[in-house]
């Protein structure tokens, strides 16, 4: 049952404020991407007007600069900050080990990058991206994709069992073009019984940059309900 989506951005706004405590006076804060991690932005923005927080911001996206300039974060680089304190963002699925798939937004390769700079990764979502195997409703996994690579990449995913599409632009003739310049494919495999080993499969593949399959990574979701917010640490 899907809730609807006054009470989803509701749900997204709750989980986003629940989270941004975790940012303190000083924090690099790496600044995910999506719908979700926009609220997260924006209350950070909040704090630093009301509360005269002092953070940088780590962007993962065009999106998310031009969201943290608007609310008056200040943006630093990796090279002026390689080690970052905690990174806020979303998910598109979330399994019961905190595994995730991401990349919806196309954003991918950045989040992965600053999530693994991150001493601590935390994730905001609505209860609907909670699934128990990641893969439930053929959820698509995003590749990047070197150009060039895209026609070898897909016929290898076909070889290990996937089906997969090249994701076309909307209100735009062709395909999505990266941040970093380079395309999406929308890989699905069904149900994804082991995250890490299909991860490591796809990211051998010559031509591939990154996969939205984050394996691992996560140290605590907040997931927005219809009766508050609910916690999940990761068991380590």
């Amino acid at each position: 049952m899907k809730p609807n989506k006054d009470w989803v951005e509701h749900a997204k706004r709750k989980a986003a404020i629940e989270a941004v405590q975790h940012v303190k006076d000083g924090f690099v804060v790496g600044l995910g991407s999506g719908s979700t991690a926009a609220y997260a932005i924006k209350e950070i923005g909040k704090r630093i007007k009301h509360e005269q927080l002092h953070v940088f911001g780590i962007p993962t996206s065009y999106q998310a600069l031009l969201l943290a300039v608007e609310n008056k974060i200040p943006i630093v680089t990796l090279e002026e900050h390689p080690v970052i304190d905690v990174t806020i963002d979303g998910a598109d699925q979330i399994d019961n080990s905190l595994n995730l798939i991401k990349g919806n937004g196309g954003a991918l390769t950045k989040e992965k990058v600053v999530a693994s700079a991150s001493k601590r990764l935390i994730i905001v979502a609505d209860e609907s991206k909670k699934v128990e195997i990641l893969g439930e409703n053929n959820h698509p996994i995003p590749i990047e994709v070197i150009p060039f690579a895209t026609p070898f990449v897909k016929n290898k995913i076909k070889e290990n069992g996937g089906e997969s599409t090249v994701r076309e632009g909307v209100k735009k003739v062709g395909p999505v073009i990266t941040d970093n310049g380079n395309m999406i494919i929308d890989a699905t495999f069904g149900f994804i019984r082991n995250p890490k080993e299909l991860d490591q499969k796809l990211r051998s593949i010559p031509g591939v940059i990154e996969t939205g399959l984050f394996v691992g990574m996560v140290d605590e979701v907040y997931l927005g309900k219809r009766s508050g917010v609910e916690k999940l640490l990761q068991k380590r």
